[in-house]
Parts: C-alpha cells; structure tokens; sequence
C-alpha cells in the first residue's frame, strides 16, 4: 500500500505493521530514483511518502536534513533509518524482520 496522503498518527504511529516513511521532494533526483523501489516495496508492506516541502514540521520532528530520508516505523518507533538512495533488498530486509518479530 503506498500512500501519498494519510494521517500519520494514525497510519505510521498507531500501524500494527511496520511501515516505511519516505521523506522526499519533488525536485530531487535521488528522491525519484527511489520510486521504483518503494513502488515494489507497497506491493508487500505499507508505504507512506511524505513530501518535505509541505511537511517542513513533520521533516524536523524526525531531524529530516537530507532526503531522501527512509524511516521504518515499528510500534510508533523508528526502528530503522536510511538516508540517500537505498537498494530494495536492504530496505525489504528490514520490513521483514519487523514482520516478523510482530508475529512471534
């Protein structure tokens, strides 16, 4: 599932999967490069994009200063955090052992 606009309360937060924030800008190339990837990652876990230049409090909650910033949200903590373009299988690896640990 991949969500370009949503409550992040209760969508990232409050989620009782793991979920993957992509901080990221329009006019950033880095940023656009990874959306392949997150496209193949939401057909698997939630994914929620979170554009920085309409979330300048949300990107400062989380000390965003570089994008793209990727974020993995577990039980309303950030339980993994990635900056700058990141392979899927890095970013697949971490949702999983997430996926996981929830289930045991």
């Amino acid at each position: 599932m991949l969500l370009h606009k949503f409550n992040f309360k209760t969508e990232v937060l409050e989620s009782a999967e793991p979920v993957l924030v992509d901080f990221w800008a329009a006019w950033c190339p880095p940023c656009r490069a990874m959306e392949p990837i997150l496209e193949s990652l939401a057909r698997d876990f939630k994914v929620c994009k979170v554009n920085i230049d309409s979330n300048h409090q949300l990107a400062g909650r989380y000390g965003v200063s570089s994008i793209p910033t990727l974020l993995v949200f577990k039980d309303g903590q950030i339980a993994a955090q990635h900056v700058g373009v990141t392979v899927e299988a890095t970013l697949r690896a971490d949702l999983q052992r997430l996926a996981t640990a929830k289930a045991e």
